[in-house]
């Protein structure tokens, strides 16, 4: 059975491929399973219909027949464990590959988004400079424990896995920040997860629901 996806009809994220949503897609374009995409409205992701799928009202979520999952990093790792391609065969390898899907959801992204979180509502602020020093203090040293662990490799623990894909999104939305640039092996790093076949169908099927929204 073919999933379906719900994605933003119109992304704040401006076609970036920023929205969660992109997670999702390039999973399933990596493990080549077809799927749909419902488009939602701001409006109708705060319907009843829709939080009976997600219950804070956000995307993506992912139905497959009766079955409903919400939050990108569960869906993922759904996606992951159904087909091959994501987790390694190895039992230890895949706990590995599991350890750093969390840890790139709740040790590397919150503090990412903290500071978009502050530049978007708290630029007015009086404290508002010395808050963003302090979160890209902790966004630093995040990212300077990651590229000491990574060092030269190609990805977080041999082959390519969900922890890298989703490593990759959320480096990703420091884009524009000049921040990843101090640190070369993790934007090659994010480079080489975007240069994936993968990556960039899901990033094009992303790019085209704006460029279709913004000619309407």
């Amino acid at each position: 059975m073919k999933p379906t996806i719900t994605a933003f009809e119109r992304s704040p994220d401006r076609g970036r491929g920023l929205a969660r949503d992109m997670r999702v897609r390039w999973a399933l374009e990596e493990v080549g399973q077809p799927y749909n995409v419902r488009l939602l409205s701001f409006s109708e992701m705060r319907e009843p219909a829709h939080r009976a799928l997600h219950p804070f009202g956000q995307i993506p979520t992912y139905e497959e027949g009766d079955f409903a999952l919400f939050e990108s990093g569960a869906i993922v790792f759904h996606i992951a464990e159904r087909h091959a391609g994501l987790l390694p065969g190895d039992a230890n390898a895949r706990a590995r590959a599991i350890t750093w899907m969390f840890a790139a959801l709740t040790t590397m992204e919150p503090p990412i988004v903290d500071r978009e979180i502050a530049r978007l509502l708290e630029g007015r602020e009086t404290w508002y400079e010395q808050r963003l020093l302090l979160v890209e203090g902790r966004i630093r040293n995040r990212l300077g424990e990651l590229s000491g662990h990574l060092g030269d490799a190609d990805w977080l623990d041999g082959e390519f896995s969900a922890g890298d894909l989703l490593m990759v999104t959320v480096l990703r939305r420091l884009n524009g920040s000049g921040i990843l640039d101090e640190y070369p092996n993790l934007s090659a790093f994010v480079a080489r997860g975007e240069a994936r076949p993968a990556y960039k169908r899901a990033f094009d099927a992303q790019l085209a629901v704006f460029k279709t929204m913004s000619a309407s």
